[in-house]
């Protein structure tokens, strides 16, 4: 058989290609394999993490509904506790007001006695003195006897006042020992409270600590969520430079006065920063009728007038969540719904100067989100009071947080987890 490669070297060369070549396709298919195994164990990752989350957000609602019971139980005793030191104040007011009157009884006794006494001496004076004599030097003995019966009548009046007295002031001691009686009770009762009061703050303390450690813990698997859904982008190939994404926040700070850390919190807890964020496309996002409307008109604008060649059938969105109905469809970094995009897009056009804007650049989304959330009022300084959605109760919190929860919708997970995380993932800013 004649050889088909004309010298020895030609076939030595030939050999190599082909070693090449099956060494290029095994690694290309090592690599493809590879990247496959990668992405299905950050999936998993995920997957745990977003279960670990649910557990302990389940937790911490647990917590909160005991710490509200617990704060209930703390103003309720407290109220117990005013009411009984008033009442111990009313005894005590009382107590000393009877104290002065029985002090003025003795006072009016002692000045009856005395003026007992001298009467007593003089009507004994006056008896002692002969009715006969009396009679020889007075005229009219009528007048005689009348001053006697005078003296006897005075003298059982003056009888008759002291007594009173000394009943008035028996009443008044004796009902001085009840306000007393009724004190020193009034005072077990108060102690029994102030302790029942400690032994609730101390629980509350206690509660509020759980509290605390379980937000530590959920923002700590939050942010270990956000770089996971960051390595899983960078696997499939959607990962945004973070120098772009920090030129894209200090633009729209700058533009909105919405801090830049806030912005990188909304921008991780929202996409990642993935202006390609969305598992999902038009077809199967769940979106409803008019803003699957709204997102062809918004697809076939930048198409006409924005030199786009973009199919609104592929363009990513975000799926469905069981949790918030109604919100598959939402685009680009910002996470925007059609709707939501179309009523700002003159706004967001006249800030960046792109017309028409376009969901899925990463420069207009993040102006959009500032945008909004200057508009919900992220850039208020101080405090605003909202109905905790969770219990109902009034409460104050950040402006940044109140801009967080309506950006989300107005949710118990929202007061909870998510506008907390922003703000535990603002720090990361600071990385880029």
């Amino acid at each position: 058989m004649k050889s088909r490669f004309k010298n020895k070297k030609q076939f030595i060369l030939a050999i190599l290609m082909l070693l090449v070549l099956v060494l290029s396709n095994f690694s290309f298919l090592s690599a493809k394999v590879q990247a496959s195994s990668d992405e299905d164990e950050v999936k998993d990752d995920i997957d745990d993490i977003s279960k670990k989350i649910e557990k302990e957000q389940a937790a911490k609602s647990a917590l909160e509904a005991e710490l509200a019971k617990i704060q209930s139980s703390v103003y309720s005793t407290q109220e117990q506790i005013d009411k009984v030191r008033a009442l111990i104040k009313e005894s005590e007011e009382n107590i000393a007001r009877m104290e002065k009157e029985v002090d003025q009884m003795v006072d009016k006794i002692d000045l009856q006695k005395e003026f007992l006494k001298n009467l007593l001496q003089e009507v004994y004076y006056q008896r002692k003195s002969p009715v006969v004599s009396s009679a020889v030097l007075s005229d009219d003995f009528s007048q005689v006897f009348g001053v006697v019966d005078s003296y006897l009548t005075m003298e059982e009046k003056i009888m008759q006042i002291a007594q009173q007295i000394r009943d008035t002031k028996e009443k008044i001691e004796a009902e001085q020992e009840e306000i007393a009686e009724a004190k020193e009770e009034h005072e077990k009762i108060l102690a029994v409270k102030v302790d029942q009061q400690h032994e609730l703050l101390a629980d509350r303390a206690e509660t509020q600590g759980d509290i605390a450690e379980k937000e530590a813990s959920i923002s700590e698997l939050q942010e270990k969520m956000a770089e996971l859904k960051a390595d899983l982008n960078r696997i499939l190939g959607k990962s945004y430079d973070t120098g772009e994404i920090k030129d894209a926040i200090k633009f729209a700070n700058k533009k909105t006065g919405v801090s830049k850390g806030y912005l990188f919190g909304m921008l991780s807890m929202e996409s990642g920063g993935n202006p390609l964020a969305g598992a999902c496309t038009y077809k199967n996002a769940g979106m409803s009728d008019s803003r699957k409307e709204y997102f062809k008109d918004i697809v076939d604008e930048l198409n006409d007038e924005g030199d786009k060649d973009y199919d609104y059938k592929k363009m990513p969105v975000s799926c469905a969540s069981k949790s918030y109905p109604g919100s598959g469809g939402a685009m680009g970094a910002a996470q925007f719904m059609s709707d939501t995009w179309w009523k700002r897009k003159s706004a967001i056009a006249s800030t960046t100067g792109h017309n028409p804007p376009d969901p899925w650049n990463l420069l207009d989304g993040v102006v959009a989100m500032a945008l909004y959330l200057e508009e919900l009022g992220a850039t208020n300084d101080g405090k605003v009071s909202i109905k905790n959605p969770c219990t109902g109760k009034s409460v104050k919190v950040d402006w940044e947080i109140y801009a967080s929860m309506r950006y989300l919708g107005w949710t118990c997970y929202g007061y909870t987890n998510y506008a907390p995380a922003v703000q535990s993932l603002a720090k990361g800013y600071d990385k880029l």
